[in-house]
């Protein structure tokens, strides 16, 4: 086994390379729907590094009917492209392994508010500034370099290693439920994400969902014979955020989510309506974003919010008549733990110790990650764990750049001691 001066050595040799190779991958704007160009790159970066590649589109592969599939939004499937590289052992004498990351991103807001522009991937003060770097293009380059290092060292994996950069992480899920449709399997799935260098134990579920509002339209010097859809939804926002106050509530019984304090959180994310200034307007969409209660089906919270928003309607005297329509599309997803005592948490945290000089810390997740597909619907033990950084979502995103590099020391670490090595 390889100690940790050995692996700090050549990760430290190959750094100036690995910088690069993260600029270069912060520099895709891959925006949801854009990633195409993206995942090319890293193709050809795969297979530059003789690893069997499985390039293939989201429409390429039957999903529907599985559990965990969340309808599309908005998108073309045929330009959403995954990407898999394999690193087969002929004979095995450890444990395989996926390494998944994903590499969409959400859109960056106004350029004119990041300092530097947010495909711009400079580095300042140590620190790598682009949306993306930390979520989780970072994690991404610490999983690739992290097999570079094992190489460099003159070892390859001892068991076969998956190695996977998906899309539709920040909507659906997608992406990593096709690597699964597609056939591919392994003793345990480990996820760089962000995770500030903790391990990350539970994620919540969420989900999304569009309400359509309609109003009567009519010229605003005789507001009063219109209706505004778009106040009428500001009615509905209020019950749903008194919803969430009385799902914090209950989640006070449950093991794990319990230990935070208001996990559930609602979001009205993204609002359109209106045609015109001087009209009322006729109609409103507003896009939700809701954490789902855990230990609750799907089904049975998709009722609850019905429940919720028809009771909100029956109070505005135009919905009662004109209910909103709800539509259920993105994240239709449900909370992921994975429990203790797992080899492969154990695996985890002695790489980190090996490493870090410190036991791991563990944490839990308001949000939803892919580990759902591979520990829920698959069997497959799986968690996060990755490097520290900062503004996931918010302008100046940045991930600091020590930790890139000890992340990709820890996941060296982790691989030969979960898969075992071979001599090249």
């Amino acid at each position: 086994m390889l100690t940790r001066s050995e692996l700090g050595r050549v990760v430290e040799a190959n750094w100036d390379r690995q910088l690069q190779w993260l600029q270069s991958l912060t520099s895709f704007p891959s925006e949801r729907g854009q990633e195409a160009a993206c995942q090319d790159w890293i193709a050809r970066s795969f297979s530059d590094r003789g690893w069997v590649v499985d390039r293939y589109a989201l429409s390429d592969v039957s999903m529907e009917h599985l559990p965990g599939y969340s309808p599309a939004v908005d998108v073309d499937y045929e330009n959403a492209i995954q990407v898999i590289g394999a690193l087969r052992a002929p004979n095995p004498c450890g444990k395989s392994l996926i390494l998944q990351g994903h590499v969409d991103v959400v859109p960056p807001g106004p350029s004119d508010m990041w300092t530097d522009g947010p495909y711009a991937a400079l580095v300042r003060d140590g620190k790598l500034f682009a949306r993306g770097a930390c979520d989780m293009k970072a994690g991404v380059c610490a999983m690739v370099f992290a097999l570079d290092a094992l190489r460099e060292a003159g070892f390859l994996p001892g068991s076969d290693v998956f190695v996977q950069t998906v899309t539709e992480e920040e909507s659906t899920g997608n992406g990593a439920l096709s690597t699964l449709a597609r056939g591919y399997r392994a003793d345990a799935c480990l996820i760089p994400e962000p995770t500030q260098q903790n391990i990350l134990r539970a994620s919540l579920g969420v989900m999304w969902f569009r309400l359509s509002v309609r109003g009567t339209p009519a010229h605003v010097a005789e507001s009063e014979q219109g209706t505004s859809a778009i106040l009428s939804t500001f009615h509905l926002i209020n019950a749903l955020e008194e919803f969430t106050l009385q799902l914090n509530e209950r989640v006070q019984r449950h093991p794990w989510f319990s230990k935070l304090s208001s996990p559930i959180k609602f979001n009205p994310g993204k609002i359109r309506g209106g045609d015109w200034a001087s009209s009322t307007p006729a109609w409103c969409e507003l896009d939700c974003r809701i954490a789902v209660l855990p230990g609750l089906s799907l089904d049975a919270f998709r009722q609850e919010i019905t429940e919720v928003v028809n009771k909100a309607a029956a109070n505005d005297p135009f919905l009662a008549n004109t209910p909103p329509q709800i539509i259920w599309n993105g994240f239709q997803a449900e909370d992921y733990v994975l429990e203790p005592g797992t080899d492969f948490e154990t695996a985890m945290r002695n790489a980190h110790a090996a490493v870090t000089g410190q036991p791991a810390k563990e944490i839990l997740f308001t949000g939803v990650t892919d580990c759902r597909f591979y520990g829920r619907y698959y069997g497959i033990p799986a968690l996060c764990y990755g490097a520290k950084g900062s503004q996931i979502h918010g302008f100046d995103e940045h991930v600091d750049l020590d930790s890139v590099r000890q992340t990709t020391m820890v996941i060296a670490d982790f691989v030969q001691r979960w898969c075992g090595l071979r001599r090249i």
